[in-house]
């Protein structure tokens, strides 16, 4: 009765061929070195052939030939890139002075909105006079305190969104179309916080209807 031939499964990534002790030659053995996986991308770090498809990156043909093995192989994973760490960057000399003369001069920065383009972050942990002022621009608007002015010498509101010109004998508690704020201004959209309005152009911001009523105020700082 013969005896019977015991077949081996090869080990090497890419064959998975079954073999025997006494067939087993040199150049047998078609396989790959590791493969390598980054962002859905397949790669045999060998050579250097990838797919987004994990079935067709299993066909491409071993590029290295050797002998089976029962082995299983070892595998290295490739070093990872050192991460060099940014340092902060110091804004100083002539480049500062540009940047804070352009926030003075920003319309969006002179009026206390949130600015993207000069820094200001509305997801930023405020400060306690921040969080104050946050608290009482969503406050309803209330008579606010006047300084001494004739009745009928023309003013110019101040309130946001308003810009109306207006006389104290006319105004009353619902004279100024407004809104409270704050305006937001966050990847490329402009809106405001108190009615949960945002657009992407600046004129299409500008033209958002107020959404509260209230006193006409020409000094909001008052």
């Amino acid at each position: 009765m013969a005896e019977e031939v015991v077949k081996l499964r090869c080990q090497r990534i890419g064959c998975d061929a079954t073999f025997t002790v006494d067939d087993n030659l040199e150049g047998s053995c078609r396989y790959h070195d590791a493969p390598i996986f980054h962002d859905g991308m397949k790669e045999w770090s060998c050579c250097k052939k990838r797919s987004h498809d994990f079935s067709l990156f299993l066909q491409i043909p071993g590029c290295k030939t050797g002998k089976h093995t029962t082995e299983k192989p070892v595998l290295t994973k490739p070093a990872p890139s050192p991460t060099i760490p940014t340092p902060s960057a110091v804004v100083s000399g002539p480049i500062a002075t540009t940047a804070a003369a352009s926030k003075e001069t920003c319309s969006r920065c002179r009026q206390a909105f949130f600015c993207s383009d000069h820094g200001s972050n509305p997801h930023s942990k405020p400060t306690d006079a921040q969080a104050v002022a946050s608290v009482d621009e969503t406050v309803p608007a209330s008579r606010p305190p006047r300084r001494v002015v004739d009745i009928n010498e023309p003013q110019v509101c101040r309130n946001k969104g308003c810009g109306q010109t207006f006389k104290e004998k006319d105004n009353h508690e619902t004279a100024c179309s407004y809104h409270p704020g704050p305006a937001v201004f966050h990847d490329r959209m402009r809106g405001w916080k108190c009615c949960d309005i945002h657009v992407k152009e600046f004129d299409e911001f500008m033209s958002i209807p107020p959404c509260t009523k209230g006193w006409h105020n020409a000094d909001p700082t008052s």
